[in-house]
Parts: structure tokens; C-alpha cells; sequence
């Protein structure tokens, strides 16, 4: 691990297990860790105990350290001339602003690195036993962020033919908050109100919850639950495997990790 050098490390969706090998060594080494707010208390603890740990989490709609500030001081810490792991939840590059970062380091002409993270969509699939293909039925799959950049005057999401496709799984991130309006305009661009929708709270957590209903019975189920971020939807033919496939909860290994982190407390 070099020193002034920046590792973009992607922690995963939520299970401290699910960190790659090499990301779980660069913790160790890290002299400091600059983290985020989903981070696993077990996979802080994995982190160089002699490390300087610098919290920069963020709430939906609420940002108290901005993305330029973050930047600001991965860049102050390279001039410190240390070894830097910027932490970060799922995979760097898929709608976590890891792009950002590298580009304000790269500005800079800072070395950085990147170590991919299992995706928030990779993780619920599999945890809730939904996959996101299929080559009886589904052959393509998009991930579309609900929350896109306030400074776009238009929506670059193309709802319209988003609606119309076909053999297709759509993963929404970040779109609880917002799901009623999603669903109006689905619906409103011929997307048939019972076409299979499951939203994943908390995805491979021992506190994951996984809802399985229509398109036009989402929003409803949502606040009978009340189900909170960080949840995904996942709209698929697919979503009918869960029932079947859903060995988080059924092979008792759900039941195990809740009773290690009550052994915990």
C-alpha cells in the first residue's frame, strides 16, 4: 500500500463479509480510513486499530459534509502523506460518486486507485433470492438511481421507454422516497399495474425485510410497512423466484446472525 496514494474501496452492500479480499487488506493497512454512514460497525472494527478514522456519512436529503468538502480533504490527507482508504457503501462506481472523487483527485494529479464493491443490486438479488436474470425470461437488466442530480433542469431517465421494455429486470436505488411518483409515471407509459415489484429494505442485513407485490400495490405496501431507506426495488419476472429461492431467511442463517449481533450487544 503506498503512502499519498487514494483507495477507492467499495464495502458492499451491508454483510461485513461481503468486502473483497484485497479491500479488507487495505483496511488493515490504512493509516487512515475516511468512511460512510452504512458502513457495518463489524467491518469498522476489522479496520488498522492505530488508523485515523474520519466519518463523512450522508442521510437521504441530508448532506452535513458536501461532496466538495469530502474531496477537500482526501486531497489535505495526500499531502499528509499517508496510506488513505476512502470507504465507501456497494461498489465505488455505481451511483456512489466514487467518479467524483477520482476526477477531483485526478485534478489534482493524485494517484488513486479504485477496488470495486458488490453493488447494492448484486446483494439484495441474491439475498432475497430474486435474480436479475433469467434465460427463460429476463436477458437484459438497468440500474436506474430515483434520486438524479439536482442540478439537471430535465430528467435524464427516459421513463417513457423504460416502461415498454420487455424480458427486462429494472433495479431502482434510492427510490422508496420517491416510489409513487416512479409508479405514476410508469403506469402513466403503459407499464401494466401487475407486473411483479419487490422492494428490500436493509438488503443481506440481519434486519433485511422483502416485500414482494404489484406495481400498482407498491406504494401501498410501502407505508403499511413503512419501509425506510436504504431499500431497492426490483421490477422482474424474477420476482416470483423468491418464494422459492430464498435462502437467507429460510436456511436458518437470517436466525444466526441476528442472535450474534444480540451476543454482540
Amino acid at each position: 500500500m503506498d503512502k499519498g496514494k487514494v483507495y477507492i474501496v467499495g464495502a458492499g452492500p451491508g454483510d461485513p463479509d461481503l468486502i473483497t479480499v484485497k479491500g479488507l487488506k487495505l483496511l488493515q493497512e490504512a493509516e487512515v480510513v475516511v468512511y460512510d454512514r452504512l458502513i457495518s460497525p463489524e467491518l469498522i472494527s476489522k479496520i488498522n486499530e492505530k488508523a485515523e478514522l474520519i466519518y463523512v456519512g450522508k442521510k437521504p436529503d441530508f448532506h452535513p459534509i458536501p461532496q466538495s468538502e469530502i474531496n477537500a480533504i482526501l486531497i489535505d490527507l495526500v499531502k499528509r502523506n499517508l496510506k488513505i482508504v476512502r470507504l465507501k457503501g456497494g461498489d465505488p462506481f455505481i451511483f456512489g460518486r466514487g467518479a467524483e472523487e477520482c476526477l477531483a483527485l485526478s485534478q489534482k494529479n493524485i494517484n488513486f486507485e479504485v477496488v470495486p464493491g458488490v453493488t447494492a443490486a448484486i446483494g439484495a438479488s441474491a439475498y432475497s433470492g430474486i435474480p436479475l436474470t433469467h434465460r427463460n425470461s429476463v436477458v437484459q437488466c438497468i440500474f436506474i438511481t430515483a434520486h438524479e442530480s439536482q442540478d439537471k433542469n430535465i430528467p435524464q431517465v427516459d421513463w417513457e421507454n423504460v416502461a415498454k421494455l420487455k424480458n427486462t429486470t429494472i433495479v431502482l436505488y434510492m427510490g422508496v422516497s420517491r416510489l409513487e411518483y416512479t409508479v405514476e409515471l410508469l403506469l402513466k407509459h403503459g407499464r401494466s399495474a401487475d407486473d411483479r415489484l419487490s422492494i428490500i429494505e436493509n438488503a443481506t442485513l440481519p434486519s433485511q425485510r422483502v416485500f414482494v407485490t404489484t406495481i400498482s400495490e407498491a406504494v401501498k405496501v410501502a407505508k403499511e410497512n413503512n419501509i425506510i431507506p436504504p431499500s431497492l426495488i426490483i421490477i422482474s419476472p424474477t420476482v416470483e423466484f423468491h418464494k422459492n429461492l430464498n435462502w437467507f431467511s429460510k436456511n436458518g442463517y437470517f436466525k444466526l446472525l441476528q442472535k450474534k449481533i444480540q451476543e454482540s450487544l
